[in-house]
């Protein structure tokens, strides 16, 4: 131990073997070498911070090697610097690799920047997202439906990526479904995953439009498997619910001049097609309101004068007209129906309260 301690003093200790140094310098491409190398320890982390590391590092000894070619003449500097070399050139083509693989569809980019990327969605997540969907864009023509009310199942949920579509019930407009909307999320939530249903409205494309689809069951078992996706799914199909719900709403306000609020209980009916039998009996009230004022008086019939006199109309019972204000002109809408409710609107008034909602609310 002594003898092999003393020899290993004598290495670190003792003056250095070379009997002489080299006047002269090494050539341009030693320091070259040495600079790209310099420049390639100097990288950072992630993708691009290993291209810039193998990039550099890679140049570096291919200098190295036409150093040891041309100035050195040394073989074991030539065949180092070579698989140094080749080592940093493997790991640039399989980052190359990589980033090919990692490439997503000019559509899907797209949609993960303006979807997915403001809620810091990780990339790995929205691939598994994709790879529900089998990274099919499908297409309709203008005027093509793609759900009709009553016919067809709710068997998918279809996020829409360029184009226009229409919404109706019964021929009537509800709304639009813009880019980047989801085209049936309400049919998605009312729906638990056991159980099957169809459309309650109509979807037609009015302008060339294109959509990714995931099929229902494939979405579920994705949604039970990863949680953090089932929680996202939930955000943006509630986001998107509301989005339609205050669709109906300025819908509302641009058809009766007043701005109303879907939550309240009197305004349920407006959302779907009203009952044939109250508006029978809406009608009846409003023949029976306007009747006395529009019809003419008529001769009583030669039967009937020889009747004792009946007392006089109860025009002093009648309740008093309500101010002025209660009887504000609504502006003209040729969407809005013949029977408007103009003097239940007044009653109200008169009565102190607030206007929430008209009584007898017209279809949409």
């Amino acid at each position: 131990m002594s003898t092999n301690g003393s020899s290993v003093g004598q290495l670190l200790w003792q003056a250095p073997v070379c009997a002489g140094w080299k006047q002269d310098l090494e050539g341009a491409l030693y320091h070259l070498a040495n600079c790209f190398l310099l420049l390639g320890f100097m990288g950072g982390s992630g993708v691009y911070g290993c291209f810039y590391l193998f990039g550099f590092l890679g140049t570096g000894y291919l200098c190295c090697v036409l150093w040891g070619w041309f100035h050195a003449c040394g073989l074991d500097v030539v065949l180092w610097s070579f698989l140094l070399t080749t080592a940093c050139v493997l790991q640039l083509a399989h980052l190359v690799y990589r980033l090919r693989e990692d490439t997503l569809p000019e559509e899907f980019e797209l949609l993960y920047k303006t979807l997915c990327l403001p809620l810091q969605v990780p990339l790995q997540t929205y691939k598994e997202i994709v790879h529900c969907c089998e990274g099919q864009v499908l297409t309709l023509a203008a005027e093509q439906t793609y759900a009709v009310e009553g016919e067809t199942p709710i068997n998918r949920l279809s996020l829409l990526l360029a184009g226009r579509v229409r919404v109706s019930q019964d021929g009537q407009f509800l709304h639009y479904i813009f880019p980047y909307q989801f085209m049936d999320s309400p049919e998605w939530e009312s729906l638990q995953p056991s159980e099957e249903g169809v459309f309650q409205v109509t979807l037609t494309a009015e302008t060339a439009c294109s959509y990714i689809s995931w099929p229902r069951k494939s979405l579920h078992l994705l949604l039970a498997r990863e949680r953090y996706i089932s929680r996202l799914f939930s955000a943006l199909l509630g986001y998107d619910i509301s989005e339609k719900l205050y669709a109906l709403n300025d819908k509302l306000f641009a058809k009766f001049g007043l701005r109303f609020d879907i939550r309240l209980p009197s305004l349920y009916h407006v959302l779907g097609p009203a009952a044939p039998e109250t508006g029978a009996e809406s009608e009846k009230d409003d023949e029976e309101v306007h009747e006395p004022a529009v019809s003419p008086p008529q001769a009583m019939p030669t039967s009937v004068q020889h009747t004792p006199p009946c007392s006089p109309p109860p025009a002093a019972t009648d309740p008093p007209a309500p101010p002025s204000w209660a009887r504000m002109s609504r502006p003209d809408s040729s969407v809005l129906a013949s029977r408007t409710p103009r003097q239940s609107y007044s009653q109200v008034m008169s009565r102190g309260r607030a206007p929430l909602a008209p009584i007898h609310t017209p279809e949409l």
